[in-house]
């Protein structure tokens, strides 16, 4: 079973028997279903059941001219209506199913940005029909199995201008060293060096959650999988229609990056509230946005 179906709210399924169970009841009940023709005799399906506006689970397979349906794979998914990234974006599919991975070259993070696809029909079919349109930007999504709740940095109106600043010009300093600017490189280089030195002498008398205001980096060998602190900007709470369990829909930014986390009440430890930071592990998924060619 999907380890992150409890970050939408299911908790309480134990085993493959009772999440076949409702996989099956999805199917013959969906609240959004999907299908476009890979053959002469199969089609590719896609059934989604919502438990709350923006929140389920999505199952994908074949289904053959005469209506029986083979399961591929399913996964839990959140939706995001707020753009998070419109860096060049890449997709690909992934080897052993038909599902696919997207790509941001998002300098503001300081790294080549890996998510699940979600609309991955939507793609699937725009690339079959070849009228693949440029993909304009990507609402990014994180489901989390736990989490903590941080306190805030005290920092003034000045401070917080002064810290967008530098991450503007460290963010230009990124991209002119990826395009081979070697001057850029050796300056980002001396940075980091004038970095550790800070942090190192700092450490000595401060806590690091107390230096480190914000934080996006891979975790764990699996590549969507990120270790993220960042700042609360909004807190919704959505409740599970199958199971009556409170999940969070947090906003948070976090290394001027917006994206939704997806998490179990149950799971995350402390109050969230506006100002506050969200510490913890998610994976990561992408609904992309299409660029519309005018009429």
């Amino acid at each position: 079973m999907h380890k992150f179906l409890r970050s939408i709210g299911f908790s309480g399924y134990k085993n493959n028997q009772e999440v076949e169970k409702l996989l099956q009841q999805i199917i013959e009940n969906p609240t959004e279903k999907r299908r476009i023709s890979i053959g002469e005799d199969s089609n590719l399906c896609e059934f989604r059941g919502e438990t709350a506006p923006g929140m389920g689970i999505a199952i994908f397979g074949e289904m053959d001219r005469d209506g029986g349906f083979r399961r591929e794979f399913y996964y839990p998914y959140l939706r995001s209506k707020d753009l998070s990234s419109s860096a060049d974006c890449s997709v690909q599919r992934h080897t052993e199913k038909e599902s696919y991975a997207g790509l941001l070259d998002e300098y503001r993070v300081g790294i080549s940005l890996i998510f699940f696809l979600d609309n991955l029909l939507e793609y699937r079919e725009m690339k079959m029909d070849n009228d693949f349109h440029k993909i304009a930007g990507a609402n990014l999504t994180g489901l989390a199995l736990s989490g903590k709740v941080l306190l805030p940095l005290k920092k003034t109106a000045k401070q917080i201008e002064l810290s967008k600043v530098a991450a503007r010009d460290r963010n230009s300093l990124i991209e002119a060293a990826k395009n081979g600017d070697e001057d850029a490189m050796e300056t980002l280089t001396i940075e980091d060096m004038d970095l550790y030195s800070k942090i190192s002498k700092r450490m000595i008398k401060e806590d690091i959650y107390s230096i480190v205001e914000t934080c996006f980096m891979p975790c764990g060998i699996e590549c969507d999988q990120y270790s993220v602190i960042g700042e609360i900007k909004k807190v919704d709470t959505k409740v599970n229609s199958l199971t009556g369990e409170e999940v969070y829909d947090l906003t948070v930014e976090s290394s001027d990056l917006l994206f939704h986390v997806g998490i179990a009440k149950a799971d995350l430890l402390g109050e969230p509230e506006v100002g506050r930071r969200f510490k913890g592990q998610i994976w990561m998924q992408g609904y992309v946005r299409f660029q519309e060619f005018p009429a």
